[in-house]
Formats: C-alpha cells, structure tokens, sequence
C-alpha cells in the first residue's frame, strides 16, 4: 500500500470519481472536498502528502485556497483545471502552486505529475539540504558546497548568473517556475530587459548542460521553465 495521503479538491463528481479511482487502483490513500472550506480543513485535520485543486470551486477561488495553504504549509500543490488561458496558469504558479494540469488529462500523466511532485517535496525535506549536497540529475552534477557543475563527470564553466539560474531550476526539479517567479529570485524585480536576458541566459545554459539525448530544461511557452528529473 502506497504511504502517500492524497486530498482531491473537485466538485466535479465525476471527475472526483474518476481521479479517486485512479489513486485507490495505484495503492494511495485519499480523500475528497468539493468546496475551499472542507479542502482548508482537511489539509489542517489530516495534513495531506499533496493536493489535486481544482480552481473553479463554489465557495471560494482554487487562488484564494492555494494561498491560504502556503501560509503554513509547503505541501505539493497539483492545479488540475479546465482553464487553459495563460493567465490562469502564471497566477496559480506565482501563488504557490506546484504545478498545473489542464483538463481533460491522461490518468498516465497525473500519475506522473504526483509523483515528480512528492519525489521534489521529499528531497526537500530529507536530512541533507541543499547547500551541503551534491545534486545529481541523469548525467548532470551540481556541487553546491563546491560551487562546480559538471556533465558526464567532466566541468562545465558557468557564469554567475547561469549558475544561480540553473540552482534554482534544480532545486525545484519538477516544479514550473514562472518567469515571474525566477525573475523576482534572480534579479529581484521583474521588468522587460530582464525578461530578455533570462532568455538569453537559458538558451546558453542549455547548450552547455545538455545533450541531444537528455533534455533538462523544458520551456512552458509563454508560463516559465521546468527542470526535468532524468531519475532512474
């Protein structure tokens, strides 16, 4: 039996059946809200491994919960909405999101998506930090204490603002980061010229850490970029 405690957000009920189903036939346990207020309470009550939200709820914004949620709790947060406009997605991630699902979904992917959401939360929140260890990513390596990266064992020369790029991609491994989001951690403010420079500085990052047979960087057009987890 899976250890994982899942809380599905849906007043869709069958979407809620469908998504519960899922999760009961790969072994985790569940439970369901269909409003803001029984998902606030469960997350206190029960404290949940993660969080499938919908955004469209009764009560209250899928927004409003995610950002009541992470005034206590760093918890995976998986958006799963019919809203595929941009906007939607940039402020579901700015607010705390983890990532974000749009409807209709392969049963497949959401799987997946749980997964690289609770692999990342466990790492954060295992005996080693970041700052003391190595972090390994398929053939990528990054010494944080040393301040070295290397591929396929052999070191790549990075510039400042290329490694603290690629630092904050890794320590987020799975999870979309918004533009918004890594300009704010990276340059402070965000502005048009900064925007233009983060893409310069991606695209050179990714001629230097990647291969034509392992991809790192994923671009969400127009929302941000991801880190891949080439785990085995």
């Amino acid at each position: 039996m899976n250890k994982y405690q899942v809380l599905v957000v849906e007043d869709d009920i069958m979407i809620s059946n469908l998504m519960s189903a899922t999760l009961e036939m790969t072994g985790y346990a569940y439970r369901t809200a269909t409003n803001g207020k029984e998902a606030i309470m469960s997350v206190l009550s029960y404290k949940p491994d993660i969080m499938l939200l919908d955004l469209g709820l009764p009560d209250m914004s899928g927004i409003e919960i995610i950002r009541k949620v992470r005034e206590w709790s760093s918890m995976p947060i998986i958006v799963v909405s019919a809203r595929t406009d941009i906007e939607d997605k940039v402020e579901a991630l700015d607010a705390g999101a983890d990532d974000y699902l749009t409807k209709p979904f392969s049963v497949d992917e959401l799987l997946a998506r749980i997964r690289v959401a609770l692999r990342r939360a466990g790492s954060i929140t295992g005996e080693r930090t970041a700052e003391d260890s190595v972090y390994s990513n398929g053939t990528l390596r990054i010494d944080y204490a040393a301040g070295c990266v290397f591929v396929e064992e052999e070191e790549v020369h990075l510039t400042p603002m290329e490694y603290k790029i690629l630092c904050l991609l890794a320590r987020n491994t799975g999870k979309v980061l918004s533009y918004n989001y890594i300009l704010k951690e990276i340059w402070g403010g965000v502005n048009e010229s900064d925007m233009a420079s983060l893409r310069v500085y991606v695209t050179l990052l990714r001629r230097k850490i990647e291969s034509t047979e392992e991809h790192l960087i994923q671009t969400h057009v127009g929302i941000g970029y991801r880190m891949l987890s080439h785990q085995e």
